[in-house]
């Protein structure tokens, strides 16, 4: 299995940063959930573990989606983009993407010359992220 994942590894190109910018979204409907960050561990993680790793920017360090919030990614298929420097996750989301508690992260459209939030949030973030509170 790890040469095979060394073999995926080689076809992306990840930044000068070591990063690759990652779109996750619902396998079966299409939904886009969110964009995140993808540094080699975390490609590695997600195809071992089928389920979603990202880098954390911010922590500068892997993070697992819902190992705190319990709102899991499983991944589905993985794919490159045409120029190999961009990821889509085919994922079956558990609950929220958003940190927010919204089902996506993409919750604000441009209407009538402003932002318009479009979804309220289904869960409350303090229930998702105690810790935080």
């Amino acid at each position: 299995m790890s040469e095979l994942i060394d073999h995926a590894l080689e076809g992306i190109k990840f930044g000068p940063d070591g990063l690759v910018p990652v779109i996750a979204q619902q396998h079966d409907t299409g939904e886009v959930l969110m964009v995140a960050w993808m540094n080699r561990d975390a490609v590695r993680a997600s195809l071992t573990e089928g389920r979603a790793c990202y880098w954390s920017r911010s922590r500068a360090k892997l993070w697992r989606k819902g190992e705190t919030s319990g709102q899991v990614q499983l991944l589905r298929e993985l794919r490159l983009d045409c120029d190999g420097d961009a990821v889509l996750l085919l994922v079956d989301q558990t609950g929220v993407a958003c940190h927010t508690g919204r089902r996506s992260c993409f919750f604000r459209a441009w209407r009538n010359a402003s932002w318009a939030v479009i979804t309220e949030p289904q869960v409350s973030p303090g229930t998702l992220y105690p810790e935080r509170e």
